[in-house]
């Protein structure tokens, strides 16, 4: 039985400490937060999307990006600002967004997401009372017909990594999902993805953890990791020393500070993405959508709707920008014409920090300067959707074991 400290109480954080937990070791987890927190894993769209095997960083995405800019209520958004660090991992997101780095991706992306998908079919009869694990598959739905021409192109795209998709046309699009008027020329329909309730899945995850013997350190920053040569030996906070054999860093957007610690450089910027929730909402889809054009994901939670999107790239800050969320209310009732933006009158927007590599990819694996290392983090908007077999494989190296899939992509060492 190993002393595992985990760092992050996060879906990753949380994930691994679970996953770490049920192989019989002694799992303390440190958070900078307090229990009740509201962090990026709790406010999202709790989508498991076996279709986004596209890494962030894709061909076209620079131009696109370079287009949104000028538009303050656009799905991508960069703060401009002097900063050495966002200047780097732009350039790294420029070299990654090629043809060739998304082919060696896709496969990848796709295993991930498919073994992530079964886990959460076995969590979902682990943790009662469960959080909401529905396999309805989700609806792209494109406003307009060079937007369907695209998905045509990902639907060919899924079929030859054996994925299932299927085009639909308007009145097949309605059909699909008769709960909800559409305004859309059609969309894809990805049976194989499916959704849950965020804040329902944390708090079955740390019930768990603390009935199986996991401890926490709430409220804790880390401020010193102690080692000797390439072993770390304890994680020091200003109210704690907890001594480890095995370190696990998902600190999100705050993992690049914890790494520099160690004298390994970690690239990665915090993404803000922001959400809203309707209690009553007009209309209830069954499935969950992604509107392509807007770039915004919708999702039923019981008798509730959210609807999220944005990536705003700004640093470390809880400030909202009220056009981002704008956006995202103006573009609903383009695509389903019976809700309005008064709708979304009086509702407090949600907002989190998603940690974006630059190439696209997590972190995932052993950092090769320390024998007891293992970074996972850098999930940007695949977090949840990543997190059962992100635990699955860091418990894996934490045994000793070869991984189960090939890592050699998501290398925290990348960089170095």
């Amino acid at each position: 039985m190993a002393r595992v400290c985990i760092i992050g109480a996060g879906i990753i954080g949380l994930s691994c400490a679970h996953a770490c937990v049920i192989e019989g070791h002694q799992v303390t987890v440190i958070d900078r937060g307090p229990e009740r927190r509201d962090g990026c894993s709790f406010g999202n769209a709790g989508m498991v999307v076996p279709s986004h095997f596209t890494p962030l960083a894709a061909p076209g995405m620079v131009a696109l990006g370079l287009k949104w800019m000028w538009n303050p209520e656009s799905p991508f958004w960069i703060r401009p600002r002097l900063d050495w660090e966002l200047a780097r991992w732009g350039f790294h997101f420029w070299r990654a967004a090629t043809f060739e780095r998304v082919r060696q991706a896709a496969p990848l992306l796709r295993d991930l997401s498919l073994a992530s998908r079964t886990a959460f079919q076995q969590l979902a009869r682990d943790l009662e009372p469960g959080f909401g694990l529905t396999e309805q598959g989700l609806l792209m739905l494109c406003k307009t017909q060079k937007a369907l021409d695209e998905e045509r192109e990902t639907v060919a795209r899924a079929h030859e990594l054996g994925l299932a998709a299927e085009l639909l046309d308007t009145r097949q699009t309605a059909r699909l999902d008769p709960g909800v008027n559409m305004s859309v020329v059609g969309s894809v329909y990805f049976p194989q993805d499916c959704h849950l309730s965020p804040s329902r899945l944390m708090d079955g995850l740390q019930g768990r953890i603390s009935r199986m013997g996991g401890t926490w350190h709430w409220g804790e920053e880390v401020t010193r990791i102690e080692s000797s040569g390439t072993t770390i030996s304890a994680v020091i906070t200003p109210q704690s020393r907890v001594e480890v054999d095995e370190l696990v860093v998902c600190g999100g957007s705050w993992s690049p500070g914890l790494a520099s610690g160690l004298g390994i450089r970690l690239p990665l910027q915090p993404g803000k993405g922001y959400s809203l929730t309707l209690q009553n909402p007009r209309q209830l889809p069954q499935k969950c959508a992604i509107f392509h054009e807007a770039r915004v994901a919708v999702t039923p939670m019981g008798s509730t709707l959210r609807i999220g999107g944005t990536m705003e790239v700004g640093g470390l800050n809880s400030q909202i920008d009220p056009r981002r969320v704008r956006g995202i209310i103006r573009s609903v009732p383009l695509y389903y014409p019976d809700f309005q933006e008064s709708d979304f009158t009086d509702i407090r927007p949600w907002f989190g920090l998603r940690p974006c590599s630059p190439d696209g990819l997590p972190y995932l694996g052993r950092a090769g300067k320390y024998r007891n290392l293992v970074i996972a983090t850098g999930h940007a908007m695949m977090g949840l959707s990543l997190g059962p077999i992100s635990g699955r494989l860091v418990a894996e190296l934490v045994n000793g074991r070869k991984p189960s899939m090939n890592l050699s992509l998501l290398s925290p060492d990348r960089y170095n």
